[in-house]
């Protein structure tokens, strides 16, 4: 059975970071195309970043020099660290596994307010 589940939103000032983890089980991280999407409310979900097997990243432009997507294959862990929220980040964020079939987990809340 697969699983990945998040961890790590909150709530956070504007500028300030966080860092989500999205921990797998059932599958190889190693050779499924990792990634992170967001939706927040009355809009689509859309890829915030991607990992694939080689190691190459892929990112929205609006998190291009913010966010950063690793992983570690051994531990069959996906992070997304971000850097210099802004408001519009808000969203709840979902982790994605993808080859052959695709995964999702449930998805962790981000929301960045003073």
């Amino acid at each position: 059975q697969v699983q990945l589940v998040e961890s790590g939103g909150g709530l956070v000032q504007p500028g300030g970071s966080l860092k989500l983890s999205c921990a797998a089980s059932g599958i190889a991280t190693s050779i499924y195309t990792m990634g992170w999407y967001r939706q927040s409310p009355g809009k689509q979900r859309e890829l915030v970043a991607s990992i694939t097997p080689s190691g190459s990243t892929n990112y929205a432009d609006s998190v291009k020099g913010r966010f950063a997507i690793s992983t570690d294959n051994a531990e069959r862990t996906v992070y997304l660290q971000m850097n210099n929220l802004k408001p519009e980040d808000t969203a709840v964020y979902y982790c994605n596994a993808d080859w052959i079939s695709k995964y999702w987990g449930q998805g962790t809340q981000v929301t960045v307010s003073s």
